[in-house]
C-alpha cells in the first residue's frame, strides 16, 4: 500500500474502527443542532425541527472527510406554544429575545419527543452509513426549569472501498485485494439527558454505545481491523441579555473518546432580534471557526461555518466548510395570547 493511501486511512481517523480515535464525525455548527449529539432533545421545540446538513473537512486534503446529515424531530401533543426556550415574532410587537419575553418564560408541561437521524460519513476509503430512531421524555423540575432524557436506536452500516487503496504488492489478503467493496452492518444504540431553562442548558450523552469488532476480511489483516468505542459529550451554555434586540450565547463542549485526552472546545454566539447571527469557536490544540446564520420567512434558517486547522495538517488543507438549511414545519400559536411562533429555539 502506498503512503498517500495509507494517510487517508490514518486521516479517517478511525471511522470504521481502524484505530481508538475519534469515528464520529465532528460538526462545527453542534450549537445549532445539538439533537445531532444528543437524542434527548427529540420534542424540544414547539414544530417539527428539520435539519440538513453537508460538511467538507480538511478541504484539498486527499480523502479528507466528507458528512452529510438528515434529522427531524418534533413532540407528541405538545399544546404549550408559549411556555419553551423557543423564540417567537410576536404579533402585538413583543420582542421575542427581549428582557420581558424570557422573564414570563415558563417550564413546558411533560410531553413525548420523536425524532429520526440519517448521516452518511466518507474518509478516504472508508465510509459509514447511519439510520436512527429516538424518544425523550420532558418533565418540568420547577416553575422555569425542565429536565428530558432519551435515546436513540438504529444501524450503521460500514464500508471499505478497496478501489480506493493503491496495493504495491499482492502479499495483502486477495479477499481484500480483488473486491471493490467489504461491507459490515452493525446495530447501534446512543442515549442522553438534557437540563434546560430560558437562560441555560446543561446536556450530557453518549454516542455509539454498542461497542463492535470489525473485521473487514475474512483473513488477518491487522490494519483493517478494531473496535467501535462510546463517544461521550458534557455540554452547557448560558444566555446573557446584552439588550432588548441583543444577547450573547456563551458555550463549552467536552468531549472524551478512550483512550484519548479530553478535547475542549468553546463557542461564543451573538444574536440580533430574530434575523441574524455570529459566532466564533476554538478547538483546543486543533483550530479556530468562524459562523454566521439568518432566519428566512419564518419558515428557514441557514447557516455556515469555516474552519481553519491550527495544527500541523494546516500545511496540507484550506480549512473546513459546513452549512446547515433549518426548516420549521407545522408552526402554530396561541390565538388568546395572539403568540406566533416562528423560528428555531434560541441556542
Amino acid at each position: 500500500m502506498t503512503m498517500k493511501s495509507a494517510l487517508t486511512i490514518v486521516c479517517a481517523l478511525g471511522a470504521c474502527g481502524v484505530c481508538y480515535a475519534q469515528q464520529k464525525p465532528h460538526y462545527t455548527q453542534y450549537i445549532q443542532n445539538q439533537y445531532i449529539i444528543n437524542p434527548a432533545l427529540s420534542g424540544i421545540e414547539n414544530y417539527t425541527d428539520v435539519n440538513l446538513s453537508h460538511r467538507h473537512q480538511w478541504t484539498n486534503f486527499d480523502g479528507s472527510p466528507v458528512t452529510t446529515y438528515l434529522t427531524v424531530q418534533g413532540a407528541i401533543n405538545k399544546k404549550d406554544y408559549r411556555t419553551t426556550p423557543t423564540s417567537y415574532e410576536v404579533q402585538d410587537g413583543e420582542n421575542p429575545v427581549g428582557r420581558e419575553y424570557w422573564d414570563q418564560y415558563t417550564a413546558a408541561p411533560a410531553h413525548h419527543g420523536v425524532g429520526f437521524q440519517f448521516l452518511k460519513d466518507n474518509a478516504g476509503a472508508l465510509s459509514n452509513v447511519s439510520a436512527y430512531a429516538t424518544y425523550a421524555y420532558h418533565i418540568g423540575l420547577s416553575p422555569k426549569l425542565n429536565l428530558s432524557a432519551g435515546f436513540g436506536a438504529g444501524f450503521t452500516r460500514y464500508s471499505l472501498d478497496v478501489s480506493k487503496l493503491d496495493f504495491m504488492n499482492t502479499t495483502v489478503d486477495p479477499s481484500v485485494y480483488n473486491s471493490d467493496a467489504i461491507n459490515k452492518t452493525k446495530f447501534d444504540m446512543n442515549a442522553g439527558v438534557y437540563l434546560y431553562s430560558s437562560k441555560y442548558f446543561i446536556g450530557l450523552s453518549a454516542l455509539q454505545l454498542t461497542a463492535s469488532r470489525l473485521i473487514f476480511s475474512g483473513s488477518q489483516i491487522t490494519t483493517l481491523t478494531g473496535t467501535t468505542v462510546p463517544h461521550l459529550f458534557l455540554t452547557g451554555g448560558y444566555r446573557v441579555q446584552l439588550s432588548d434586540d441583543f444577547f450573547m450565547l456563551p458555550s463549552l463542549m467536552f468531549k472524551y473518546i478512550q483512550p484519548l485526552p479530553m478535547q475542549a472546545e468553546a463557542n461564543v454566539k451573538f444574536q440580533y432580534r430574530d434575523a441574524l447571527w455570529a459566532g466564533v469557536s476554538y478547538r483546543h490544540k486543533d483550530g479556530i471557526a468562524g459562523m454566521i446564520g439568518m432566519h428566512c420567512f419564518n419558515t428557514m434558517n441557514i447557516s455556515y461555518s469555516y474552519d481553519y486547522t491550527t495544527s500541523t495538517l494546516s500545511t496540507y488543507n484550506s480549512g473546513s466548510h459546513e452549512i446547515i438549511l433549518g426548516l420549521i414545519i407545522g408552526n402554530k400559536y396561541n390565538r388568546t395570547r395572539m403568540y406566533s411562533c416562528t423560528r428555531k429555539r434560541l441556542w
